[in-house]
């Protein structure tokens, strides 16, 4: 057995330990009785530190430089495993095993109590844990930049977004930063020169709610055999690629709410599924970082599922399910309500224009808490200001304001800069597809997404992380990523 041979056995090994985790951590947020936080944290916990055991042994360390001198003589599918394999080794090798696991106790303890006191609007009650949280993440994110030679922020950054540069990032936003106000201000006049969008009248019984969306997800071409729709109280994917788990929740005044928000994790669930089968369990058939993620639960939910041309497909499917009748429940209405643009304060709810706002606001929170700037306990009053300033609006409690997101109670930090990556790198994508097939509009018009699709399998989701992120988005949109298709697709959709 060759070093890079022994390398993948290993590896195999570590994917498939790190795959029970993902299932029990969709558990603990869906399924799991309220009792079983507890035992279940420890279970977490351990496996993590297996996990982390197995993939920061130091014989890792010795078969990747054994493995170096014979890098030339492998395929380009092998070569990028061997670098990704040394990328998180780099990660797992600079962080004790204690303090590993000390942090997935806290995640665990603290995501617990923030779905208790999100309910109940009370962030004092989530205060501790998040304080915990930042307290393990601050020591981790110092070892890992010292390991990678790079800051701290970026040091988790790269967890999630492999090789992220805040440089990159706040140039980024700087330039959404320039446009989005007047982008806004001009939208906002438009919508106000038109008459009010019509509105069906609730209740929406949940049953119907979740018999439109699997509806919807099979049509577009979700696979039931390999996953499945239940309730939590933030809507994610998770599971594993041949085992995809979605969540969603429901409002019974608004059914538009859950219906958007499952067919953002659809998007994030065909990515999953197109992942190359052949590279399971091997770090370079893994998604290619958080940025590409996003782009594709984006792609699907705001390129796609708010097109014109879906509205069609959508509107009579939706009329039947619901029973309902006249214009209101016409294309011409669903789309109008789809592309509304209402200022508020909760991002899973925001419109396509204000969404990156959010982002940026957590990103700039984010890193102030990280280096110290921010206490956790002045985070109500930051976030609330910073919304004001960003967009305008001022949450009217902390379940609308800082208690709203699960992220930085789980121990996501360095996580939400890749919401607007994916946003611009979807509408390059979107851009590139329609040039590829010039009849899509007609195609999403009449339900037909598997053309779609098939180019997506082939751009993007079946190369696992074969490229980097810059060079996959180049490769597969003709441009490096940038901000000009998003900037064109937002003004083209509201403002001509």
């Amino acid at each position: 057995m060759t070093a890079y041979t022994e390398l993948e056995a290993r590896f195999r090994r570590l994917g498939a330990v790190e795959q029970a985790i993902a299932v029990l951590h969709w558990d603990a947020a869906a399924m799991m009785p309220a009792g079983g936080t507890t035992a279940r944290s420890e279970q977490l916990a351990i496996l993590r530190g297996i996990a982390h055991q197995l993939l920061a042994a130091p014989e890792i360390g010795d078969l990747l430089a054994a493995a170096e001198p014979d890098a030339a003589e492998l395929g380009p599918w092998q070569h990028a495993n061997l670098r990704e394999m040394r990328r998180r080794w780099r990660h797992a090798e600079a962080v004790p095993a204690d303090l590993v696991e000390a942090l997935s106790r806290a995640r665990s303890a603290s995501e617990a109590v923030w779905r208790m006191a999100r309910p109940a609007d009370d962030f004092a009650m989530a205060l501790p844990g998040l304080k915990r949280v930042l307290e393990l993440t601050r020591e981790v994110a110092l070892v890992k930049a010292e390991a990678l030679a790079t800051s701290p922020y970026e040091a988790l950054l790269d967890q999630y977004e492999p090789d992220g540069s805040t440089v990159l990032i706040d140039r980024l936003f700087d330039e959404i930063t320039g446009f989005l106000p007047g982008l806004l201000d001009a939208a906002l006049a438009r919508q106000g020169a038109r008459p009010a969008s019509l509105e069906p009248r609730g209740p929406f019984p949940i049953a119907l709610q979740r018999r439109a969306a699997l509806t919807l997800m099979e049509r577009i071409g979700f696979d039931f055999l390999h996953g499945r729709l239940d309730e939590s109280a933030h809507p994610f994917c998770g599971g594993t690629p041949d085992d995809v788990r979605l969540t969603t929740r429901y409002d019974e005044n608004d059914f538009t709410k859950a219906l958007m928000g499952t067919l953002h994790e659809t998007g994030h669930a065909l990515y999953n599924r197109g992942l190359p089968a052949e590279w399971r369990l091997q770090p370079v058939g893994d998604w290619r970082g958080m940025a590409v993620h996003e782009s594709q639960s984006l792609f699907l939910e705001m390129q796609v599922c708010r097109n014109r041309a879906f509205a069609d497909f959508a509107a009579p499917l939706l009329r039947e399910i619901f029973g309902g009748a006249g214009e209101v429940w016409g294309a011409d209405a669903f789309y109008r309500r789809q592309v509304r643009v209402r200022p508020g304060p909760i991002r899973v709810d925001a419109d396509e224009i204000t969404y990156p706002a959010h982002v940026i606001l957590r990103y700039r929170l984010e890193r102030a808490m990280l280096a110290g700037d921010l206490a956790p306990s002045d985070l109500p009053g930051a976030w609330s200001e910073g919304l004001q300033q960003l967009i305008g609006v001022t949450p009217r409690s902390d379940r609308e304001g800082c208690l709203q997101d699960i992220h930085w109670y789980d121990g996501a930090w360095g996580y939400f800069p890749t919401y607007t990556l994916g946003a611009l790198i979807a509408a390059q994508l979107f851009a590139a597809a329609q040039r590829a097939l010039p009849d899509l509009t007609d195609q999403i018009g009449r339900g037909e997404f598997g053309p779609l699709f098939d180019w997506l399998r082939t751009h993007i989701h079946g190369k696992g992380s074969l490229l980097s992120t810059a060079d996959l988005v180049a490769e597969a949109s003709g441009k490096p990523l940038g901000t000009a298709a998003f900037e064109r697709h937002l003004r083209r959709r509201y403002l001509e």
